[in-house]
């Protein structure tokens, strides 16, 4: 890899050839975002996407080039849900490279609270609150593991 005047050239590891194009996993933030709720039950968002792939899912999407994954989770979850939430804790990251149909991704995943009213905005068709026996039976990308990873989390902090 040289880098005159800032651009790069890579290289083939095995035969040395020039790569045109460096292909890397697409950078997503998926947000669980808690809401108040009268019982001790636990209820958080769900958003059902205007876009393919169709379904229910976490509210999130792909990080922007000089943006911080918590900035993007904040935007995220203001655009597709109007909430303004509190990032509390990172669930994790989830990188199976078939998560997404559309393309490998990897998604930093965190847990939020969330304030104000619930809308559906930008590409959610419809916002929901759910529990975990409301969910959805159709979850998109591998969000039922996400969200079994978070109950399961839940469980052993009861």
């Amino acid at each position: 890899m040289t880098s005159k005047n800032y651009e790069f050239r890579f290289e083939c590891p095995n035969c040395g050839q020039a790569i045109a194009e460096l292909r890397r996993p697409a950078l997503t933030v998926d947000i669980i975002i808690e809401l108040p709720s009268p019982s001790t039950e636990l209820c958080f968002v769900l958003i059902k996407r205007k876009n393919p792939p169709i379904g229910w899912a976490l509210p999130g999407g792909f990080v922007d080039y000089g943006e911080t994954v918590e900035a993007a989770a904040i935007r995220e979850a203001k655009e597709e849900t109007t909430l303004d939430i509190k990032l509390n804790k990172l669930l994790g990251v989830y990188s199976d490279p078939q998560r997404d149909p559309r393309g490998q991704t990897v998604s930093v995943v965190f847990i939020a609270r969330g304030r104000g009213e619930l809308k559906a905005n930008d590409d959610a068709g419809e916002a929901g609150v759910f529990t975990k026996d409301s969910l959805p039976k159709e979850l998109a990308f591998d969000h039922q593991k996400i969200l079994a990873d978070y109950f399961r989390l839940k469980e052993v902090a009861a």
